[in-house]
């Protein structure tokens, strides 16, 4: 969810009833050395409890950049090991530490001892259909002290590809004591609760599911989904949020993806003009405004339809 659960969107979710929310990859030696992308991934105002997320392959860095964090008001530290992109992946870091479990070790090692907080650890099955090794790993990994494990079903070859095997995750249950949270492919309601009994775990993560309905990990969980009629509302908000955050230059472009996910999600019909104005504006209060409007006229026209 790099790029994604930026503060504004972890914001939003906690509001609407997520138990914990994460923040996109926080890449360690970037945070040493001041990178201003990193700081900014770092920030947390308003969550309780906040839970920032490293990647990395050093374990020098790493546990620098959690001693950091914790100093920031982190008050949990995950440890990425299953981001299957190319660009973490090429740097050894993400589900590519699940083929060097001896780093993968060492890196737990240094971050838990160099904190007062909770680490916790997210990971695949494993690297590859030959090498799924998430229960031995999960088991090291809890002999280290790492107070939680988080398990996305699916190997890094699978990339997202197919459809995530929650029966896997349970040899991860049976190897373990400490909580286990199942992720993968959960849309609903009723898949959380699948994916509970077939894993085993504890609790469940959601990711690709919020994306355009950053509420839906509270309606998982049982809250009360918003009325149809504030989703422009929420969605204008985001925006203006995102807008606040980044200041305006860098919140146009950072935002779009979202917009987009906006429109989709929500039924809004706009001809390509229409779409292409306000995926391509600079001018963020035009896309605020007609964000909003489209999501609007969406639900003009479903209540429309179901009249």
């Amino acid at each position: 969810m790099s790029g994604v659960t930026d503060l504004p969107f972890r914001q939003l979710a906690f509001r609407y009833g997520a138990g914990l929310v994460v923040t996109e990859m926080v890449a360690s030696r970037e945070l040493v050395f001041n990178a201003a992308e990193s700081w900014s991934r770092l920030k947390g105002a308003g969550l309780d409890p906040h839970m920032v997320q490293l990647a990395g392959r050093e374990p020098r860095w790493i546990a620098e950049a959690a001693r950091i964090a914790e100093a920031n008001g982190a008050d949990i530290i995950d440890i990425n090991m299953g981001c299957p992109a190319k660009k973490v992946i090429g740097g050894y870091a993400g589900s590519a530490l699940m083929r060097e479990p001896e780093t993968a070790l060492a890196i737990i090692d240094a971050t838990v001892k160099a904190v007062n907080v909770p680490v916790t650890v997210k990971m695949r099955l494993g690297w590859d259909d030959q090498s799924k090794n998430a229960p031995e790993l999960a088991k090291a990994a809890e002999g280290l002290g790492v107070a939680a494990i988080t398990v996305h079903g699916r190997t890094r070859m699978q990339f997202y590809e197919g459809r995530a095997d929650w029966d896997a995750i349970a040899a991860v249950r049976d190897a373990i004591r400490i909580p286990l949270i199942a992720n993968g492919d959960v849309e609903s309601r009723d898949d959380a609760l699948e994916i509970l009994r077939r894993s085993g775990a504890d609790a469940v993560m959601l990711g690709r599911a919020c994306q355009g309905r950053p509420w839906h990990v509270g309606v998982v969980a049982g809250h009360a989904a918003p009325a149809p009629a504030s989703i422009p509302v929420i969605a204008e908000e985001h925006y203006r949020m995102m807008l606040e955050h980044y200041g305006a230059e860098v919140a146009v472009r950072h935002a779009r993806k979202h917009v987009a996910w906006y429109l989709e999600r929500h039924g809004a019909k706009l001809d390509d003009a229409q779409r292409a104005a306000i995926m391509t504006s600079k001018d963020p209060e035009f896309v605020a405004v007609r964000l909003r409007q489209a999501l609007s006229q969406a639900l003009e026209s479903q209540c429309e339809e179901a009249a």
